[in-house]
């Protein structure tokens, strides 16, 4: 006989059938669905399922708030706050909120760390344009990071996954600096470190390379969490240990590097720095282009007296910025006369910056070495105008946008040479305002044979911003990727000469008159980062593409047979 079952709530009890006693009980199904469980009478809280999104929501919203902080530390990482060793907590902050989730989550949270760091970190390209020119740029460059994000996602589950995620922000960054229109390679994670262990690693494999052990540090760091969280100690206190040994090893990558000093390295050429100031800061200067030209005329007078007196040492150069010279001095002939004054009465050629008319319909920002004697020489035209700042590409799409496009009435030109010019003695390298971000560029005037590097740049239109900190930056990182003497030279600052350690052996203010002489050598010494050239990148980015294919292969294989079972 089987023993009644207890009535509760929800059941029915069992009953016998009149008359029939002895007979087997007859039971009646609960009416509980089947597969449920029921909860206990009392009980409080949410059902499992509402329980289950609970805890989901919950991960999203740290995960999103851990990705918003590696954002946040990358920017902290870069000029404008220059705390360039936080910059390994933004890799390890991001590959924390990515770890074990699906390519789609990670795309989120990238994006979420792109936009946190790239808007306010770009904000200066907004100052005299708008918001929508400056969120549309930090748009395109977080969608980058997106990428990444679920690059690293899908790959979080690998072995050696540290290794992957380092070699996949060498990837992201390799694509956003050539594409669209060129790429944008400002800001990468190699430019942030202006100075400590990481530099050094610039002269062995470039900035990839340098924004490669920054991340791997990060990665590292990120690993050792997670094993500490799972009670692994040992594995942990392993795995810190290995990212405290990137840092070690790019401190002792500098003993063989050269040192701050200026004179060192080669025959030796006095140079000349002018920064001539603008009258205000904005695009309005372009309106103003005489007084601009008449400023850096009336400094370079300045020094030509300062040196009769003793004061200076008489320079075999003179660097003017770029746009010293918007007035075209092949046309204008009272500009032509101004810069010949100057030149005369300093007794050396001056290289101008200049804006000239032509080739046909549009404009050039062309480099000029203007001799005392001769007049105007040898030229350099800028070989990477910029996108949507020195032409427009496909400008009635983009106007139906913003009208501010038509600020750029002419489109420039490109130019087709390298920018190696001989100016006084000196074998420079000339580079023009943004080109200095652009591996290639770089690289092709030093393998040239430049003997130093000079940087002609306009910063006026991006006002009291920190825009001039990272575009000096990223001057600081070449020069000892080159081993080479680095001389910026803007209209209103942040001028400077960068000595091949990195270090500034003068610097101006913004918005200032300013004007540095140095004995500068001209070196002909060659880094390893010169001679491998892109080969560190294209090699980092392969190990990430290959990890990602790692993962993809499979899984389209298992989505394939999983169509043909049905």
């Amino acid at each position: 006989m089987v023993a009644p079952r207890p009535t509760g709530p929800g059941q029915a009890s069992d009953r016998r059938r009149p008359g029939r006693t002895g007979a087997r009980e007859a039971r009646v199904p609960s009416v509980t669905p089947t597969g449920t469980l029921e909860r206990p009478a009392g009980s409080s809280g949410p059902p499992p399922a509402a329980a289950s999104r609970w805890r989901a929501g919950g991960q999203a919203a740290w995960r999103t708030l851990l990705a918003a902080v590696a954002g946040l530390l990358l920017l902290l990482a870069f000029p404008g706050s220059s705390l360039p060793l936080l910059a390994p907590l933004g890799p390890a902050a991001l590959a924390l909120a990515v770890h074990r989730q699906r390519a789609r989550a990670g795309a989120w949270l990238g994006l979420v760390c792109g936009l946190c760091s790239f808007v306010p970190l770009l904000s200066w390209s907004g100052i005299f344009v708008g918001a929508l020119p400056w969120l549309a740029l930090a748009a395109s460059q977080a969608a980058f990071v997106a990428l990444l994000g679920a690059a690293t996602a899908a790959t979080s589950r690998l072995p050696l996954w540290p290794l992957w995620a380092a070699a996949l922000w060498v990837a992201s960054e390799a694509l956003r600096g050539r594409f669209p229109f060129g790429g944008f390679p400002w800001a990468r994670l190699g430019l942030s470190q202006t100075e400590g262990p990481f530099l050094a690693f610039a002269a062995y494999g470039g900035v990839p390379l340098v924004g490669f052990a920054v991340a791997l540090t990060g990665t590292l760091l990120a690993a050792a969490v997670l094993q500490l969280a799972r009670g692994g100690r040992r594995a942990a206190a392993l795995t810190a240990v290995g990212a405290l040994a990137v840092p070690a090893l790019g401190g002792l990558a500098w003993l063989p590097l050269p040192g701050s000093s200026l004179a060192t390295g080669g025959p030796t050429r006095t140079v000349a720095v002018v920064q001539g100031d603008v009258p205000q800061p904005g695009l309005e200067f372009n309106e103003r282009r005489r007084a601009v030209l008449d400023n850096h005329v009336d400094q370079t007078v300045g020094l030509a007296e300062a040196v009769a007196a003793g004061e200076q040492p008489q320079p075999d150069l003179v660097v003017w910025p770029e746009n010293s010279s918007d007035i075209d001095p092949y046309r204008n002939d009272d500009a032509a006369a101004q810069i010949s004054r100057a030149a005369q009465a300093i007794g050396a050629p001056i290289l101008v910056g200049a804006v000239i008319s032509g080739p046909g319909e549009f404009i050039s920002n062309t480099a000029i070495v203007w001799d005392p004697v001769t007049g105007p020489g040898d030229t350099y035209v800028k070989r990477h105008p910029v996108p949507f700042g020195e032409y427009i590409p496909f400008r009635d799409f983009f106007r139906l946008f913003s009208d501010k496009v038509d600020l750029v009435r002419r489109d420039f030109a490109a130019g087709d040479e390298v920018g190696l010019l001989e100016v006084g003695g000196a074998r420079i390298g000339d580079l023009i305002c943004f080109e200095v971000v652009y591996d290639g560029l770089v690289r092709d005037a030093v393998r040239a044979g430049a003997g130093m590097v000079v940087v002609q740049t306009n910063n006026a239109t991006f006002g009291y911003s920190a825009e001039s900190e990272q575009q000096l930056a990223a001057s600081r990182v070449r020069a000892v990727e080159y081993g080479r003497t680095v001389a910026v030279v803007s209209t209103s600052g942040i001028s400077a000469i960068v000595a091949p350690d990195g270090s500034l052996a003068a610097s101006s203010g913004l918005f200032e008159s300013a004007v540095f002489v140095e004995e500068i050598a001209q070196r002909d010494s060659t880094t390893l980062a010169e001679r491998l050239g892109a080969g560190p990148e294209w090699l980092l980015t392969a190990l990430g593409g290959g990890a990602l294919l790692a993962v993809a292969v499979p899984g389209l294989r298992r989505r394939r047979a999983g169509r043909g079972a049905r």
